[in-house]
């Protein structure tokens, strides 16, 4: 939804990847600065990503953030001390018969699972994991699940594959594991989570928490994963660089995250008046 006046949100939800940070993988200073006035404010910003609070953090230290976090696209939520608000995630044996029909029906896809803590790893040389470390600034681990206490939780598996293989992947553990939260995040990335876990839950669970009505909250995304999240705040805002397929069902669009596309629209909405 895009308001017909100027906005006041009380709270601001963005996703990281193509969508708060540009290709260079930096926060334009632009976007940075009109985040801090919202929050000098008292406007909640909230990080959501489909990323591991490992990979959030050093951008909230780099920007000097003060934000709640949304990891695993909602299986954890943090707030600004990065205490743990929320976490739903997957045992260690469902995660275990997850990763064996994804080695014996999906050769081409590279696994990894994900605790509040660690990113583990088959194996650490693949170029998947390396583009990921890279990216996100954190390291992964080789172990198998079979040496992880029973008593642990899996935030999230990610599946990591190129893009020929994305749809053909997702519909076979769509069908294998019709309980489970899936989602794209990438045309080369596939997050699964417990089941009812998406971002938009998250973000209501926050919202609830703070006592904040959704009609009075911004959301930034760029993909499917974020797609509940835009539907569920009170303006849903899509980056000019999402997919073109979900570009049809927004009417409101802003620049890409290479065009400050979250100032802009804070611009449009008149929420920096």
């Amino acid at each position: 939804m895009k308001p017909l006046s100027s906005f006041k949100p009380q709270a601001v939800f963005s996703d990281i990847d193509g969508t708060l940070l540009t290709s260079e993988h930096v926060v334009s200073p632009l976007t940075s600065s009109a985040i801090h006035t919202l929050t000098d404010q008292g406007v909640l910003f909230t990080i959501s990503s489909a990323r591991s609070p490992s990979g959030i953090r050093p951008i909230i230290k780099k920007n000097d953030f003060h934000c709640c976090t949304i990891a695993f696209s909602g299986a954890l939520i943090l707030d600004e001390d990065q205490n743990i608000l929320y976490e739903k995630g997957i045992s260690i044996s469902d995660a275990s018969k997850i990763i064996d029909v994804i080695e014996k029906k999906c050769p081409h896809v590279t696994w990894n699972v994900f605790t509040s803590e660690d990113w583990i790893v088959k194996d650490r040389t693949d170029p998947h994991v390396i583009h990921e470390e890279t990216i996100v600034e954190t390291t992964s681990i080789e172990r198998s699940l079979q040496s992880l206490s029973d008593t642990l939780m899996v935030d999230k598996i990610l599946c990591m594959c190129d893009s020929e293989y994305m749809s053909p992947s997702e519909t076979l553990l769509r069908k294998y594991f019709p309980e489970l939260s899936i989602a794209r995040s990438s045309d080369s990335l596939l997050e699964i989570m417990a089941g009812g876990i998406n971002k938009a839950e998250a973000v209501k669970y926050l919202c609830d928490l703070r006592k904040i009505p959704l009609t009075s909250t911004i959301a930034f995304g760029d993909n499917y994963n974020d797609l509940e999240m835009l539907e569920a705040v009170g303006c849903g805002v899509l980056m000019g660089n999402a997919p073109s397929e979900l570009q049809k069902h927004f009417s409101f669009v802003t620049k890409s995250n290479d065009q400050d596309g979250i100032f802009q629209a804070f611009k449009e909405l008149g929420v920096l008046n």
